[in-house]
């Protein structure tokens, strides 16, 4: 007799039993795997956890490389929440945040990013020197949102920390 030809020890309820085993340690397989890539990923997220870039980082829009030695460049506002008061539905209203280099290298702006679609901002795209000061304005969409708001703004720059978050605040009538 040939291996082809030999009869099976086993019925065909074993074999079904034993696929199934099969496919459910292939699957435990693949969980475990996937469940390792996400550990390994998210460890090297928290490198970061605390928020900070390393000066490596940082890409100068401006085409220089970070600042260097005892001169770095430090960001100041001349308040850091701004609150609207009273205003009406649907109004649109402006802030402007001043921000001034009390440091002692070129400050650069990279992005102000509102924390919704109903707050606009912009920021100054030229580097700011030491004591000088640029301007910051924000604007708030009250259209359809009646009631307390508080927006944040968070201004990117090449400073330590390298996030500074600017707050709105209102009530809409």
């Amino acid at each position: 007799m040939t291996s082809a030809n030999l009869p099976l020890n086993f019925s065909s309820f074993e074999a079904v039993s034993i696929l199934e085993n099969h496919s459910t340690m292939t699957r435990f397989f693949l969980a475990t795997l996937l469940l390792a890539s996400a550990i390994a990923c998210n460890t090297e997220k928290n490198d970061q956890a605390d928020g900070k870039l390393p000066a490596t980082e940082i890409k100068n829009p401006h085409g220089t490389e970070p600042v260097a030695g005892d001169a770095f460049p430090v960001i100041s506002f001349d308040k850091f929440e701004h609150n609207f008061g009273q205003i009406n539905l649907g109004e649109v209203v402006l802030y402007e945040f001043k921000v001034t280099n009390t440091g002692s290298a070129d400050l650069i702006i990279f992005n102000a990013q509102p924390s919704c679609g109903c707050t606009v901002s912009e920021f100054p795209k030229d580097p700011i020197k030491p004591g000088q000061s640029g301007i910051i304005p924000v604007e708030y969409n009250s259209k359809g949102r009646p009631g307390h708001f508080s927006k944040t703004i968070t201004v990117f720059a090449n400073t330590e920390p390298n996030q500074t978050v600017l707050t709105i605040t209102g009530m809409v009538d």
